[in-house]
């Protein structure tokens, strides 16, 4: 059961009709919601005409629901919460039941179970988020190396790609995703947590059938304290905070760069950074090898910061004390390329910490582990993109096969078609049901 959803018309109820098992997290079975159905609940012969023609209104809205892509959820661990929170919690924490331990931002059907809440339904209340959920086995000399890959999205500023941008007041960012990558082999466990979010200040861009909006700063003397407010947040969450942007400085972008990087100014610290690296000047369309420049950049910072190991007693013997945040306009396509080479080099890092690899050698040694690789993060971007954009990632072929290609490049003329026609002559209908439905129809859509 997902939950419960009251509208005028009358309440429908959520359920799940498929699962198919994905994988396991911490040794717990994860599951992919693959039929999810919707049941209205109190059918009545009295309805008035209004209420039948608002029904048919949000009949739609209830189609598209039972479409929603991405959902998963575990019987017994808070998928919520990344490995580093989830082993720092208590043993109380861990008694409470699921729903009850579950982190709000991740939390995609908590609207739908506040009935179930006030009446005590515990046994029947599912967390489930909203993400990706990927998973691959390799080989290595004599060893086995478990890598898992997941993508936990936030319920706050929530919404398909031209219609939410930037902040909100509080600080919630549009697109703001949790990417958390766990490395299993040799009875060690370590995780590497990044995140990805909209440039954190009020911006926004209106559709008007250009393949191009323009980029619109809202409220520009409150940029600073929405943004100070975004990152108090993470740090509280995370740790210390290095953020890259990956604009462009030229055009719109870069009208959007100087607000940013002129807001984030007051609170440069030791544990808040900003490095802006222009991804599209610097690499062009084919030449993302070059990303090695901004990894040059940030070594220090990775170094410093570390990642959560636990060894083979299920002991903490380190902890991550910062997070990267990136960002491009979408968050997509130039994000997840640089999230992948980060999560790459950490996780070369943490097998020569644990000498499955030798002290200089790299995934690429390793031909089937690093397609294997390759394909974990190139699923993840498509996944991410998909439920924010309605396509896959684009610049998905150096993600997935480690080169531009021709095709790869034909494939993302085509995606980029195919946002042009979503966000002009679909993605409206999906965001207006933020504002006359519900919430959590706006989630769900």
């Amino acid at each position: 059961v997902i939950g419960v959803l009251k509208l005028a018309v009358g309440s429908y109820f959520f359920v799940i009709t498929d699962r198919d098992c994905v994988g396991s997290y911490l040794g717990h079975a994860i599951f992919k919601v693959t039929g999810l159905k919707v049941l209205r609940c109190n059918d009545s012969l009295n309805t008035s005409p209004e209420q039948k023609k608002m029904e048919s209104e949000i009949s739609e809205l209830l189609d598209a629901a039972e479409k929603t892509m991405g959902l998963y959820f575990s019987y017994d661990i808070n998928l919520t919460l990344n490995s580093q929170r989830l082993y720092d919690v208590d043993d109380e924490f861990k008694s409470r039941p699921l729903w009850r331990q579950a982190e709000p931002r991740f939390l995609w059907n908590s609207y739908l179970l506040e009935p179930l809440i006030e009446n005590k339904l515990d046994q029947y209340l599912l967390p489930v988020i909203q993400g990706s959920f990927q998973n691959i086995q390799a080989e290595v000399g004599s060893e086995k190396v478990n890598v898992t890959l997941i993508a936990r999205r936030c319920t706050g500023r929530i919404g398909t790609r031209m219609w939410r941008r930037g902040a909100d007041a509080e600080g919630y960012a549009a697109n703001f995703v949790e990417s958390e990558q766990i490395m299993q082999s040799k009875g060690y466990t370590a995780s590497y947590v990044q995140v990805r979010g909209s440039m954190p200040f009020l911006w926004e861009q209106i559709v008007d059938l250009t393949y191009k909006p323009s980029f619109d700063v809202v409220r520009q003397e409150e940029a600073p304290s929405v943004l100070e407010r975004h990152f108090k947040d993470l740090q509280k969450k995370y740790g210390a905070v290095l953020a890259v942007d990956l604009v462009n400085t030229q055009g719109g972008e870069g009208r959007l760069h100087e607000r940013y990087a002129k807001s984030i100014e007051p609170i440069l610290s030791e544990d808040v950074r900003y490095v802006h690296f222009d991804f599209h000047r610097i690499c062009g369309h084919v030449h993302f090898e070059r990303l090695s420049q901004l990894y040059e950049q940030i070594e220090d910072y990775l170094k410093k910061h570390k990642y959560f190991l636990l060894n083979e007693k299920g002991e903490k013997i380190q902890e991550q004390l910062g997070v990267v945040r990136n960002n491009c306009i979408d968050c997509l396509d130039r994000t997840n390329v640089t999230q992948s080479m980060i999560a790459r080099r950490i996780l070369e890092s943490q097998l020569q910490q644990i000498e499955v690899f030798g002290v200089n050698d790299t995934i690429t040694k390793y031909p089937a582990f690093d397609a294997s690789y390759k394909v974990l993060w190139a699923n993840h971007g498509d996944a991410i993109s998909i439920q924010y954009s309605g396509t896959p990632a684009l610049k998905g072929d150096f993600v997935r096969y480690g080169k531009r290609s021709a095709q790869g490049i034909l494939n993302d003329l085509q995606y980029s078609l195919a946002r042009y026609y979503l966000n002009n002559f679909a993605d409206g209908t999906k965001q207006g049901c933020h504002g006359s439905s519900s919430r959590t129809l706006h989630h769900i859509c």
